[in-house]
């Protein structure tokens, strides 16, 4: 089973069919992806269910919906064991970004956190679960799948947010800090924190 958000709404793909509550189930090899987002933004339905019968095909004929757009994240710790976070769009969420040719995705994430927040010295210390969610752009909707890492470091230096990305604010957060910011951030962000 994958998870995909259109905002904080999951689209569940699945091989199991379940009845309808609070959600609509469609066949994944017939679906108009389009019809759905549009339902899922337009309507108070909590969720949209996508039925194919080989669990093994689920993302991979789901991600050929629409155009993917591959990024790198990570989940940074410092010494005090407090975590990285970065506002933007009048949210909190953790640094991430688009990968570039010839560059590994672990590369990707290390480049991205260091560019939107001026941390440097980032140990990757193991990956964490894959994250995927629809945005639109230019007018087209796009999968953005994000591979993300738990990182450490001992920076201890100024945080500079990377303005011209949008980002007003970079800050080190600790439990209870956290805990707070994951009430205006993002179902992605929420499930790795």
């Amino acid at each position: 089973m994958y998870t995909i958000y259109v905002g904080d709404k999951p689209i569940i793909l699945t091989s199991e069919i379940q009845k309808e509550t609070d959600f609509k189930s469609f066949l994944l090899k017939s679906v108009n992806i389009g019809k759905v987002i549009k339902t899922l933004n337009n309507t108070d339905l909590k969720a949209v269910h996508l039925i194919h019968e080989n669990k093994d095909k689920l993302l991979k004929k789901f991600l050929k919906l629409l155009p993917n757009v591959v990024a790198g994240g990570g989940k940074v710790y410092n010494a005090k064991n407090e975590i990285l976070f970065i506002y933007r769009n009048d949210k909190w969420d953790l640094p991430k970004g688009k990968a570039e040719r010839k560059e590994t995705i672990e590369e990707t994430a290390i480049r991205e956190v260091e560019e939107e927040t001026g941390v440097e010295g980032l140990k990757i210390t193991k990956p964490l679960p894959t994250t995927y969610h629809i945005f639109k752009r230019n007018g087209k909707h796009k999968i953005k799948v994000t591979y993300w890492f738990e990182m450490k470091t001992d920076f201890e230096g100024d945080l500079s947010p990377q303005e011209n990305e949008g980002i007003t604010k970079v800050e080190w957060l600790n439990g209870k800090s956290s805990q707070k910011a994951l009430k205006n951030s993002y179902a992605n962000i929420r499930l790795l924190v």
